[in-house]
């Protein structure tokens, strides 16, 4: 439940573009709801409970990741009065796609330790995989930019008075959004528009597409105010620049170009005039200036008169001051070792770009759409404070096991707002709908609706979820529930007797009955429901078997515990959902006459391989205290161990190691489930 709410600022901003043309008459553009954004924002952000899940360190520097929301993220640094120096955010685009995270059984430990001893592959042993739902960028424009608005205007507050923000986007969105960015920073505070060339290549013309080669992002530059913190960035010459500008070559082989000594402007702007070397010229330089260099051997003419030049080393220049198109950061390959296997993954190389133009050492660094914690962890290496926000559990996960690695010192916040967010919104939408007896999809039904119930007594009854992409829905107050009793039953086919409203928070239930008693269609019932009774069910723990023992001998000298046996019931429902699938796929292909063999996906009676990564806490045998990693290891897609960050040349055996006693262990699936058990 929501504590209370913080405001955005003193004085909201109003909701509408205000464009002058070149006569000035005013012409708006208004995003459709953008009123009920404004009543949003106006009413301030929501602030919730933020727990501590783990603490890496002293973390001295207040580091955070935080798993919530943008707004709620921002209310928790209002708050705490931290306010952020850079802000870097790849939201989503608007773009239509579902993204999804490959999913891969690891290698069974009894099967790893008979591959140790044959000393070969063997080929049950091939990669096995699904994928795995991670966000769905599914939005209309006017949602979409009201989204926007809410999350930027909370950026906004938490940014320092020299603050910059660099907001990646793509070209079918970005002009929409840069009209929110001149509304909410100012047309005076823009930047840069810059363009990285994400890909080298890019055609969709075999898909029957009619269009060019999409191949670069949108980067958008705002700072907060006039004084903002921006430094000199140089870019390496290309080779060709070499070869066309340093031509010339020392004796000891040192390259150089000429530059001229020609003092601009003249006598006009005090430049003197003598002769030098033959030559009478205004130039740049005094005459004893130009003598010193004459003795270092730094003037030169190319020819008997001519007008002497300057030698610049190559090996003295800084390279070339950055500019606004960016072609040479390439997008992560496969096979870097940067690479996280996130989807929306970002090069390091475009963040470390971006973070130093913008900030310096002991600044703040945030990422509210933080995905594979490339801000961060960048952040982290050149000597920045990070915060990193994300509502997906496979990026707070992600982002913690690469910081973990790189010996970093932070805390995990986990935002009780209220929601048990099952992974991710997007499945924990899915879960809901298939939670909720009786609910099944209506096409009559507007698509406010997310269905109906049927039963005996009130036939069809359409039913309301909160939007869990929409931090504005989540709050059942007088807009909202204006908007459903003016906006959406009107449009109910005839004879509908009663709609179910659910909601997470709620801002008096009272006042919203008594409200819905007044202005409430007297023909139709409104029930409301509480949707955290059923949220608070929905994530069934892992089970697990180990022994626990005192290991010494020559190698170690601590406690080892081995898993005999784990179960996930969802990634076995998940495993046996796909082989359903991929077998009715192949009875369809057989129909058609192709001659396909249907191999399902089996997990082992231990079910050790769908097991990703396992740590051990001493500290304290308390089930819900903040986690304390003593030892930890994660086992990679091969099947190899990653031992506190390390990764080991060695299959894993089943078994996770510790100098001291354990009394606490937490081991997270292959879907990214955490299950916590007390030794």
């Amino acid at each position: 439940m929501a504590i209370k709410y913080i405001p955005y600022f003193p004085n909201t901003l109003e909701g509408q573009a205000v464009l002058d043309n070149f006569v000035r008459t005013k012409r708006l553009l208004r995003y459709r709801d953008n009123d009920r954004a404004i009543e949003r924002i106006e009413r301030g952000l929501p602030l919730y409970e933020a727990q501590l899940r783990e603490r890496r360190k002293n973390n001295a520097d207040g580091n955070f990741i935080i798993r919530g929301e943008c707004l709620s993220a921002c209310a928790y640094l209002k708050d705490k009065g931290i306010t952020v120096d850079l802000v870097y955010i790849d939201p989503p685009f608007a773009s239509g796609a579902d993204y999804a995270k490959k999913v891969y059984l690891r290698r069974n430990p009894k099967v790893a330790e008979a591959i140790r001893q044959a000393e070969s592959e063997l080929d049950i042993e091939e990669l096995r995989s699904f994928e795995e739902k991670m966000y769905g960028d599914i939005w209309n424009k006017e949602s979409y930019l009201n989204w926007m608005y809410e999350n930027l205007m909370a950026i906004k507050s938490v940014m320092s008075d020299t603050g910059c923000i660099y907001i990646q986007l793509d070209s079918h969105i970005g002009h929409y959004v840069k009209i929110l960015l001149d509304e909410i920073f100012g047309e005076q505070n823009f930047i840069n528009e810059i363009i990285w060339k994400r890909t080298f290549s890019h055609s969709d013309t075999g898909q029957g597409a009619k269009h060019l080669g999409r191949l670069h992002d949108i980067i958008f530059l705002y700072s907060k105010s006039e004084e903002y913190n921006m430094n000199v960035v140089y870019t390496p010459y290309s080779e060709d620049y070499i070869n066309n500008f340093y031509k010339y070559q020392d004796s000891d082989g040192r390259r150089y170009r000429l530059v001229s000594l020609l003092g601009p402007g003249g006598a006009s702007k005090g430049n003197p005039y003598y002769e030098i070397m033959g030559v009478s010229r205004y130039w740049a330089f005094s005459k004893d200036s130009m003598q010193k260099m004459i003795d270092k051997g730094l003037i030169v003419q190319t020819k008997e008169g001519g007008v002497p030049q300057k030698k610049r080393y190559l090996d003295e220049s800084e390279g070339v001051p950055l500019q606004d198109i960016w072609v040479d950061i390439p997008a992560v390959q496969g096979g870097a070792n940067e690479n996280v296997n996130y989807v929306t993954q970002k090069p390091e190389a475009l963040l470390e770009r971006i973070l130093k133009t913008s900030s310096n050492e002991g600044m703040v660094v945030a990422d509210f759409f933080g995905g594979s914690g490339v801000t961060a962890a960048v952040a982290n290496r050149l000597g920045r404070k990070f915060i990193h926000a994300d509502i997906n559990i496979n990026s707070i996960q992600t982002t913690r096991d690469r910081l973990v690695a790189a010996d970093a010192e932070f805390d995990v916040l986990e935002i009780k707002d209220g929601v048990s967010l099952y992974r991710n919104p997007v499945q924990t939408m899915e879960r809901l709908k298939k939670l909720i007896p009786g609910l099944r999809n209506e096409d009559a039904l507007d698509k406010f609706w997310e269905g109906s119930i049927v039963d005996t007594k009130y036939g069809m009854t359409p039913v309301y979820l909160p939007n869990l992409m929409d931090g504005g829905t989540r709050v059942l107050d007088k807009p909202l529930m204006n908007r459903i009793i003016r906006e959406a039953m009107p449009d109910l086919p005839d004879g509908t007797k009663r709609v179910i409203v659910y909601y997470i928070d709620i801002e008096n239930r009272e006042e919203i009955e008594q409200f819905i008693k007044e202005e409430g269609n007297p023909l139709i019932e409104i029930e409301l429901r509480d949707l955290k009774q059923i949220l608070d069910d929905m994530v069934v723990e892992d089970a697990a078997e180990w022994t626990l023992s005192e290991v010494s001998d020559n190698l170690f000298n601590g406690w080892k515990v081995e898993i005999t046996h784990f179960q996930s019931d969802r990634v076995l429902r998940k495993i046996d959902e796909l082989n359903q699938k991929n077998q009715l796929q192949v009875l369809q292909q057989n129909t058609k006459g192709k001659n396909k063999t249907y191999v399902p996906i089996h997990v082992s009676d231990e079910g050790l391989e769908t097991i990703e990564w396992i740590s051990l806490d001493c500290s304290t045998a308390e089930k819900t205290a903040p986690w304390h990693s003593d030892s930890e290891i994660k086992i990679d897609k091969q099947g190899y161990v990653i031992r506190n960050g390390v990764k080991a040349a060695e299959y894993w055996d089943g078994c996770i190691r510790c100098d001291n006693k354990p009394l606490r262990m937490m081991i997270r699936n292959i879907c990214g489930d955490e299950t916590i058990f007390v030794i």
